[in-house]
């Protein structure tokens, strides 16, 4: 299964009998999966199957699915209420022998709430029920599309995520062969600093200072942080390799990545070392924003 990206767009178009209908589809990134829907009115029973159908192939990402829906031939009419005419027109009636007023006007009269009514024309409901139909099939059309150009995205995301997974290991071996993180390079250090002590002062115990310098030197080693990288590129390659919905599992990974990397950096005594071990926290960084992108 290929990996897939969180972003895509797709439309598609469709008709049925007098209607003519467009479908079209955004899909962003998100934690979850939501489908956020847009429908003409008359057209609400639709949302039930697009949820249930776009569950079925997307498990992570905010779709924004705008129905748009026209009708050919579909001309309003416009009439008059004679009953509500004849009653304003009684109380006019009455009005005018009371009170001293102008006698009403027809825009005036047409002007009334009620008097002027517009009247859709009638709808077929074998029509209707055909039209959603061939909309909802439209729909799927326009989803399948949705999750191609996603797969289209998510093979480009594949390669860059191995790219950053080649830079990390490159660095990673670097590390491994920096001369400042050997065992005797890392003693002749402390050796040095032992010295300097017991130079500006005889109250330290040699033996005592031995002891911390060894201990020292266990602790600044980074082998168990480079075997734990190691892996995690193994677990990473695997994963990409495999594709389908990892990008939980990778962003779950970037963190580790992140944190082995804070460790190197800050058991590292050695310039070099440091300096490694910064380009590598910025290509891990990298590989994270990507993987944000992941379905």
């Amino acid at each position: 299964m290929a990996l897939s990206s969180m972003t895509g767009f797709a439309r598609s178009h469709g008709a049925s009998g007098p209607y003519a209908f467009e479908w079209e589809l955004k899909s962003v990134n998100a934690k979850g999966f939501d489908l956020r829907m847009r429908l003409p009115p008359g057209w609400d029973e639709l949302e039930a199957f697009a949820k249930k159908r776009a569950g079925e192939v997307l498990s992570r990402g905010t779709v924004y699915a705008n129905l748009n829906v026209k009708r050919a031939n579909a001309v309003s009419t416009v009439r008059v209420n004679e009953e509500v005419l004849t009653s304003i027109l009684k109380v006019a009636g009455v009005l005018a022998g009371k009170i001293d007023a102008v006698a009403p006007s027809i825009d005036g009269l047409l002007a009334i709430k009620g008097v002027i009514e517009v009247v859709e024309p009638e709808s077929n409901e074998a029509e209707d029920q055909a039209a959603k139909a061939a909309a909802a099939a439209a729909f799927d059309q326009a989803l399948l599309d949705l999750v191609a150009m996603r797969q289209r995205e998510g093979v480009t995301l594949g390669q860059i995520l191995s790219q950053r997974m080649d830079e990390i290991e490159r660095l990673t071996k670097k590390a491994e062969a920096a001369p400042g993180r050997k065992p005797d390079a890392i003693k002749a250090r402390l050796a040095e600093q032992v010295a300097a002590l017991l130079e500006s002062s005889d109250r330290f115990d040699p033996d005592r200072l031995n002891q911390e310098a060894l201990l020292i030197a266990a602790k600044a080693d980074i082998r168990e942080e480079l075997d734990r990288i190691a892996s995690h590129i193994a677990q990473a390659r695997e994963m990409i390799g495999k594709g389908g919905p990892v990008g939980r599992r990778l962003d779950f990974l970037a963190q580790e990545f992140n944190r082995e990397v804070n460790t190197c950096c800050s058991k590292s005594n050695d310039l070099e070392l440091t300096n490694t071990g910064l380009e590598m926290k910025n290509v891990v960084e990298q590989f994270r924003e990507q993987v944000q992108n992941l379905e």
